[in-house]
């Protein structure tokens, strides 16, 4: 009929909504119980806080370590997320330039093992690295993300360098640079916006991962965030307001990362969608 409108418009908009208050309902209840104390968490955990009192904040910063947390936190993230950006940019460099049979069937397992469940392999990952005496220290965690997060990021990067001209290189060498040197001064700058959208979307992955950490760092003093949280967990029974002010401080630096580095996200989305 002319000069009806459509009701698709009006339909995204309600489940776009729908969807919003889906995922951000959760988040409004954990700040608000991290207010609150067990009985009144346990009996509503959806009313509002009788008055803004920080006790828990303070008892969780205490008795989770969490300068310690954090720290260990942060450097396992900031050299893990280095690592897998500097050698996946220089895998797939190396790929996209020696196009050879044996360079493709590599690609093609890289890319194939991403299917590969880690429940699947956790299990002989601990056996085989807990004979080797390498469990219970955060380098090693840093090797096993190096690992893990590698084939994603080289399947990235892959796309990105074939649209860099090889004649690009080619002058950059012509004019003295070394292989090694144009990689630097030439790819690697090229890719800046991959390479934060990797970074970043390894940064959440690494900082809120759980199972991973918690299976290779057992002394207390090793722990990261996410399993700092585990010391609010009793046989029997769980410190939940505590717990939820634990949960706050573990997630916050993380949304202010975000916060900030979202428009590299989509920046980086946009361009992959047009290469």
């Amino acid at each position: 009929m002319v000069g009806s409108k459509s009701p698709i418009p009006w339909l995204k908009t309600v489940l776009l909504t729908a969807g919003l208050i889906l995922f951000i309902v959760p988040f409004v209840v954990l700040i608000l119980n991290s207010f609150k104390e067990n009985k009144a968490i346990t009996s509503n955990p959806l009313s509002l806080p009788e008055r803004l009192d920080f006790t828990n904040y303070k008892n969780a910063f205490e008795q989770m370590n969490y300068l310690t947390a954090f720290s260990n936190t942060l450097v396992i993230t900031l050299v893990s997320v280095l690592l897998i950006s500097m050698f996946a940019a220089m895998t797939a460099h190396y790929f996209v330039r020696n196009n050879t049979k044996f360079n493709q069937y590599t690609f093609m397992i890289m890319v194939a093992s991403m299917i590969i469940p880690f429940q699947a392999i956790m299990i002989p990952l601990v056996k085989i690295y807990g004979s080797l005496g390498m469990l219970d220290n955060k380098w090693s965690l840093i090797y096993m993300y190096l690992g893990f997060g590698s084939s994603l990021a080289v399947f990235i990067y892959h796309g990105f360098v074939k649209s860099i001209p090889a004649e690009l290189e080619e002058a950059a060498m012509i004019d003295g640079c070394t292989r090694t040197q144009t990689f630097f001064r030439i790819v690697f700058p090229v890719l800046t916006p991959t390479t934060a959208t990797i970074a970043i979307l390894n940064v959440l992955w690494i900082w809120n991962d759980y199972l991973l950490p918690s299976l290779i760092l057992v002394d207390p003093e090793q722990r990261t965030l996410p399993l700092s949280t585990y010391s609010f967990q009793g046989t029997y029974t769980s410190d939940y307001g505590p717990l939820m002010a634990a949960l706050v401080l573990t997630i916050l630096p993380i949304i202010v990362v975000y916060l900030f580095a979202q428009k590299y996200i989509i920046q980086g989305v946009m361009q992959g969608s047009i290469k």
